[in-house]
């Protein structure tokens, strides 16, 4: 048996089970108060009770957790002074998609070193979960590894299914299951049908492989998920969030006979991959907002407390504090000033 199985397998590890991890950090009393409220706030903004737009903003990914932390209080009092017209959700990224290869996150490699210590990536990632939580802070990822939710999704608002995976069937599947709502970014290459048929899977009950809380495998049999919505981020032929795009998709939605729910991620090809184009992307969405009857529910802003990103450098100790090290992000101050205009024209 040896000789046909695991020929590229260099070693394994175990884990620790979800149950262990989940004991060791649990959700605390305030924590679990934030998740319920903010899943519920989120749920009713999908549904159209509640008007507010939401936005999901924060680091490209997250790789210091200092740097996470001052975010998070920066985020929290904004937050605070914006609720009238917008639910801010920060955005907590553990997990990254590669094209080909690369830093793939705090999870599989919170030392930045290639050293994968994936055990110690998931306790920083939880405990950093339950601190935002604690400040009264929704959170908001990308599933990438549908392993992980067992260990991280008990603290989650809202989730992403990426666009190198959105027309994955494992990832449908899995979202199926999940119990924050869940939006489909449309394919790199810009194919928005990809994101709607996400939609229509993950709305109906599906049955997969996966594991429990003990870490056993299981046939996982989920109800669907109610709350699936689009998420436009732009493709090779430019950005997809001006009116008479956000128009056609709202057809496609209606067509499909699914709620017209769509969110705009401001980065990403819909900003040419310029960050700094990013408040123009949200300044015409919320325009579209204030001008009434628009399908666009949320908006998504990749922002870090200094602008731009930089390569990991060979001595971790010259690191930029706030700088993000995947792809580039507006600075705290341009981020302030976004939502604060944001909220305002809204209300008006």
């Amino acid at each position: 048996m040896d000789q046909l199985s695991n020929l590229n397998v260099a070693s394994q590890q175990l884990l620790p089970t979800p149950a262990t991890i989940c004991r060791e950090l649990p959700v605390t009393t305030s924590a679990a108060a934030t998740v319920s409220q903010s899943r519920e706030a989120l749920c009713n903004i999908l549904n159209g009770s509640d008007k507010r737009l939401f936005v999901v903003v924060g680091p490209c990914s997250i790789h210091d957790l200092d740097a996470a932390h001052d975010y998070a209080q920066r985020l929290q009092k904004l937050s605070a002074e914006v609720a009238d017209q917008l639910l801010l959700v920060m955005r907590v990224y553990f997990e990254k998609p590669r094209t080909t290869t690369g830093w793939k996150g705090l999870i599989n490699d919170p030392r930045l070193d290639d050293s994968f210590h994936v055990e110690e990536g998931i306790r920083l990632a939880r405990q950093l979960l339950i601190d935002i939580a604690e400040l009264g802070l929704p959170a908001g990822t990308e599933a990438l590894d549908p392993i992980m939710p067992q260990y991280l999704h008990d603290l989650i608002t809202w989730t992403a299914i990426g666009a190198r995976t959105t027309e994955s069937q494992t990832h449908r599947e899995m979202a199926s299951g999940l119990s924050t709502p869940v939006g489909f970014k449309n394919g790199t290459d810009g194919n928005v049908a990809v994101a709607v048929n996400a939609m229509k899977s993950v709305s109906s009950p599906h049955h997969f492989l996966g594991i429990n809380q003990d870490g056993l495998s299981a046939v996982i049999r989920t109800r669907g998920n109610d709350y699936g919505h689009v998420v436009l981020r732009g493709g090779y032929d430019g950005p997809n969030y001006e009116p008479a795009q956000i128009r056609a998709v709202a057809q496609q939605l209606e067509s499909a006979n699914l709620a017209q729910r769509i969110v705009v991620d401001c980065s990403h090809a819909n900003s040419n991959k310029n960050p700094e184009l990013q408040p123009q992307v949200m300044q015409a969405c919320v325009d579209q907002v204030a001008a009434g009857d628009s399908p666009i529910v949320g908006l998504m802003i990749e922002s870090n407390l200094s602008a731009g990103n930089q390569p990991i450098p060979a001595d971790l100790g010259d690191l930029k504090y706030g700088v993000s090290i995947t792809d580039g992000c507006v600075d705290w101050a341009t981020t302030e000033a976004m939502i604060t205009a944001a909220a305002e024209k809204l209300a008006r």
